[in-house]
């Protein structure tokens, strides 16, 4: 019944992984099973038979989806289903389309949708790594045409030592995590953090993991012969026109170049300046005179899109006028929203973030409930990207992919400079609304949001900026120019975008996407190079605003105070039932958060101002507090008994005051002196060894007689 075909992948540590299809989703172009261990993931592609009329363009969907079932678990919610894709499957989803999209062929536009199944997870395994390996593996299968076969890896460098695919617990020590997705020749797309490391480590890090593709790829290969899916299927897409194409070229060409050269920085009177030469140019058609809109668009875009790259390649010169290595002209303000915990705005050019910074408590935490991924996160930021920012004349409807992988990056980029959770008691969250954009909003994230973290008086370890590289190459020779802080013309025209953030001491995050094929090893390393230089240049011109964080904390911004109590007295602390934290918390308005770590107790305290968080801050500590021989205390007398008064020093902690320790002459009853409710000063003596018991004393606290002090010499010398 099934004609099943396997192929097997040696990753040279004792795992292999096992590529499968025949067996399920058999009526899919292309299912192929990809095997590792215990996880497995069902990838399926499906292209339509024919284009859509006017579809001018590549449109792939992909989707990555994880089972709960897969990890023995059921979806949260109310109606304990698999719903929206979380944000790490938009991001697995988004780093293979990032790889995949360029492979298709220029002229093929059929609907095509490709689906990766998470089915089967072992909780050690990272299933993102295999991702890309089994959607190309699909393609490979089927007869959809496909400039492939692409296979993705993670490489890891853990104590100086590069791993391909390492699992989640030997990540966890990585000072380099880079996602990298590449054909046999070709590296295709960069994702990853890095903890302050060299532009060298990085390229080696990169070179380890084509290595490790190039094997992967040579497998699908294998595979696809194996099969009998080396011919594609025949498709016409597009209709051309090569007279219409000549007289485009010949009649726009000269125009276009001279408006490239016209080097304005405002994009819209450029992009204005491009568009009269198009509507120029379709002024000489009319009813009688028909010519195909849509061809004469597309060739218009190849046009522009090389008067533009020629301008760089033969001029050295950039569409706004500047030098490659040249970065547009950067302000920096903080503090423009005063009521906030902390803001910034960046503005570079056409390009502008207004950031904020806010501060809560462990309640505010964001709460993860992934597949394989289930807890707390303590520092999150949001990146906002609304249509006005780009001039566009449209509502905004719900978050987009692109919203979450902008803002996942700037997060990679900044969170291993937050202080560690011992010293950082805030659940911290950073939101960038994009107001601006032309180029690179992403990296203008970065930079705001390290400004207006340091506003907030976070104490990050170090600033961090970002900055975009681009590429122009000419394809006829081995001419190039690696762009610096680049347009958003640029990065639509260009062959490369690759975003550095980093320190003064080295990169924390990058992503790259690759639009050629062929870019070698010196260029990458030309282009992190000048990134160094000009993510240096940018933290020089943030230094100028705000050189480190804020010594305090804003006087509206909440306070935390931090505690670590006994494991044994947390149930004191809460009392039966909360009683005794409800108490605190209702009588002083503070949150207090209790928590057991390790053996002990972790006791956040969350106010809005200094006086709420003191008054807390004493209750707790006295209830905590082991009682200390020698120590003075503020009581209250609780009970007055015949021999003496039993006197709170601590919340539920009581000592016995003896008739004989209240004053130093001699008590007839314990009521001459002491009521019950008075409070008192009274000094802890002793502490029963066996039981506890606490004795007090209040006379030591009282100037001595004379006559008394007399009268016990003469008894010391009598006992004597």
């Amino acid at each position: 019944m099934f004609n099943i075909i396997e192929k097997t992948i040696d990753l040279g540590d004792g795992r292999t992984i096992t590529l499968q299809t025949g067996k399920l989703a058999r009526q899919a172009d292309g299912a192929v099973v990809v095997k590792l261990g215990n996880t497995m993931l069902l990838a399926t592609v499906v292209s339509a038979l024919e284009a859509k009329e006017d579809t001018d363009f590549m449109p792939l969907s992909v989707e990555y989806k994880e089972k709960y079932a897969s990890s023995g678990r059921f979806p949260g919610g109310f109606m304990k289903r698999e719903a929206k894709a979380s944000d790490y499957e938009v991001l697995v989803s988004r780093l293979v389309d990032r790889t995949l999209r360029p492979l298709f062929p220029d002229d093929y536009h059929a609907e095509t949708f490709l689906t990766i199944n998470l089915i089967s997870a072992d909780k050690d395994i990272i299933p993102d790594a295999l991702a890309g390996l089994a959607a190309s593996a699909a393609l490979a299968v089927s007869d959809i045409p496909f400039h492939g076969p692409i296979s993705e890896v993670r490489v890891a460098r853990i104590k100086k030592a590069f791993i391909v695919n390492p699992t989640a617990s030997q990540l966890k020590e990585a000072d380099i995590d880079l996602m990298v997705g590449a054909t046999y020749d070709n590296i295709m797309m960069v994702e990853g953090e890095m903890r302050e490391v060299s532009e060298d480590d990085m390229l080696e890090a990169l070179k380890v993991a084509h290595n490790a593709i190039k094997i992967q790829c040579k497998a699908q290969m294998e595979f696809a012969e194996a099969v009998g899916s080396t011919v594609k299927r025949v498709y016409c897409h597009e209709e051309n026109d090569p007279d219409l194409k000549k007289k485009v070229w010949d009649e726009t060409y000269e125009k276009c170049y001279q408006v490239a050269r016209s080097l304005t920085a405002d994009k819209h009177k450029r992009t204005n300046a491009f568009e009269a030469v198009l509507t120029e140019f379709m002024s000489q058609f009319s009813e009688e005179n028909p010519v195909n809109e849509t061809l004469v668009k597309r060739y218009y875009h190849d046009v522009h899109k090389e008067a533009a790259r020629r301008l760089v390649l033969d001029e050295n010169v950039r569409l706004d006028g500047r030098k490659p290595d040249e970065i547009r002209n950067i302000v920096c303000e903080i503090d423009p929203l005063p009521a906030t915990h902390g803001s910034a705005l960046f503005t570079r050019g056409e390009t502008q973030s207004l950031t904020t910074v806010t501060l809560g408590t462990k309640l505010d935490e964001k709460i993860i409930d992934d597949v394989l991924n289930k807890g707390t996160e303590k520092f999150t930021l949001h990146y906002n990207f609304p249509p006005f920012s780009t001039g566009e004349a449209k509502a905004s409807r719900g978050l987009s992919r692109r919203e979450i992988g902008h803002g996942n990056l700037a997060h990679r980029a900044l969170k291993n400079m937050i202080p560690r959770d011992e010293e950082n008691p805030y659940a911290i969250r950073v939101v960038s609304d994009i107001l601006e954009s032309n180029g690179s909003s992403s990296m203008a994230t970065v930079c705001a949001g390290t400004l207006a973290l340091m506003d907030a008086g976070i104490k990050i370890r170090k600033p961090v900026s970002g900055i975009a590289m681009g590429l122009i190459t000419d394809k006829d020779s081995k001419k190039f120019a690696v762009l610096s802080d680049i347009l958003g013309d640029e990065d639509h025209l260009g062959d490369m975008d690759f975003k550095v953030t980093g320190t003064r001491d080295g990169i924390t995050a990058t992503q790259m996407d690759i639009k050629v094929d062929g870019l070698s090893f010196e260029v990458m390393a030309k282009a992190l190079e000048q990134a160094k230089k000009g993510r240096l240049h940018i933290l020089g011109i943030m230094e100028e605003t705000i050189s480190e964080p804020r010594p305090e904390l804003k006087p509206h911004a909440p306070r935390i105070e931090m505690l670590t109590i006994p494991k044994e007295l947390i149930g004191a602390l809460i009392g039966p039932g909360g009683k005794v934290i409800q108490e605190i918390q209702r009588t002083t308005g503070a949150t207090i958060i209790v928590e057991e770590v390790d053996g002990h107790g972790d006791v956040n305290i969350f106010g809005e101002n200094a006086e709420v968080i003191t008054a807390a801050l004493d209750w707790v500590r006295k209830i905590v507090a082991v009682p200390e021989v020698g120590q003075v205390y503020k009581g209250k007398v609780k009970t007055i008994v015949q021999f003496g008064a039993f006197v709170e020093i601590l919340p539920n902690k009581d000592g016995l005051l003896h008739i004989s320790e209240i004053e130093w002459r001699k008590l007839k009853t314990v009521d001459e002196v002491l009521k019950e409710g008075q409070e008192i000063e009274v000094k802890l003596i002793d502490v029963d060894p066996k039981t506890g018991k606490l004795r007090l004393s209040r006379k030591v606290l009282l100037p001595r007689p004379p006559k008394e002090q007399d009268d016990d010499k003469h008894h010391e010398h009598k006992a004597e």
